[in-house]
């Protein structure tokens, strides 16, 4: 978190919190709600993300850098599961999506390597991995749980193996129940060591927010 946010969360520190003014699209996009009704949707659970065609899901699209990067940088979330932006001396909640961080495959230019990150630049280990009954493959990390993006899921299938080094998709396939236990290995052209097996489960999807430990939809409280 940057300095000054901490200086002056310390100077104004009765800063009411704010919801509904801020999400994060499943593609890692922070999207403003202008009118603070990103959290009224007809899915109205803390535990549960709005549907796509609410009229209140959408927001609009925060393209400055410079924003993007000072969001990125002050993001966090309390001992509720509920993230948000710290802005300044004021907490602005955020409704998510699909998660509070999303998974993006990047190249580490030193070493031609390909590993995980998080949509704010974070490197990530996996502790364990989720898919849900949609298809959507999540991860609980060391910062948080993530939604793997969709445009690198299906890299990331392929590379993850059981401990009896069945591929996923051909366990998965076969329903053989093997599938406990995965480990990822190098993705691209790499000669990166796979990284140790950690859990695996499945579970709904409707489920993934209460499994992984996060507010999917943060309300003020009553």
């Amino acid at each position: 978190m940057d300095d000054n946010v901490i200086a002056a969360m310390a100077r104004w520190p009765n800063v009411p919190d704010v919801y509904g003014w801020l999400s994060l699209t499943a593609g890692g996009l922070w999207r403003l709600h202008p009118r603070g009704d990103a959290c009224q949707s007809s899915r109205g659970s803390a535990d549960t993300a709005p549907q796509a065609d609410d009229k209140a899901a959408a927001g609009e699209s925060i393209t400055s850098p410079q924003i993007i990067r000072f969001i990125d940088r002050n993001y966090n979330h309390d001992d509720q599961g509920r993230w948000f932006f710290q802005n300044g001396p004021q907490r602005v909640y955020v409704r998510l999506d699909a998660a509070p961080y999303i998974l993006r495959t990047h190249v580490k230019t030193s070493s031609d390597a390909v590993f995980l990150v998080t949509h704010t630049g974070l490197e990530v280990a996996i502790q364990e991995w989720w898919l849900d009954d949609g298809g959507r493959l999540y991860a609980r990390t060391e910062h948080g749980p993530g939604l793997v993006a969709g445009r690198d899921l299906p890299a990331v299938l392929d590379a993850l193996y059981t401990t009896e080094g069945v591929s996923l998709l051909n366990a998965l396939e076969a329903d053989t129940g093997s599938a406990k236990a995965l480990s990822l290995r190098a993705l691209g052209e790499s000669n990166a060591a796979a990284a140790p097996a950690v859990p695996f489960q499945t579970c709904p999807a409707a489920d993934i927010p209460t499994r992984l430990g996060f507010a999917a939809n943060p309300r003020p409280e009553q």
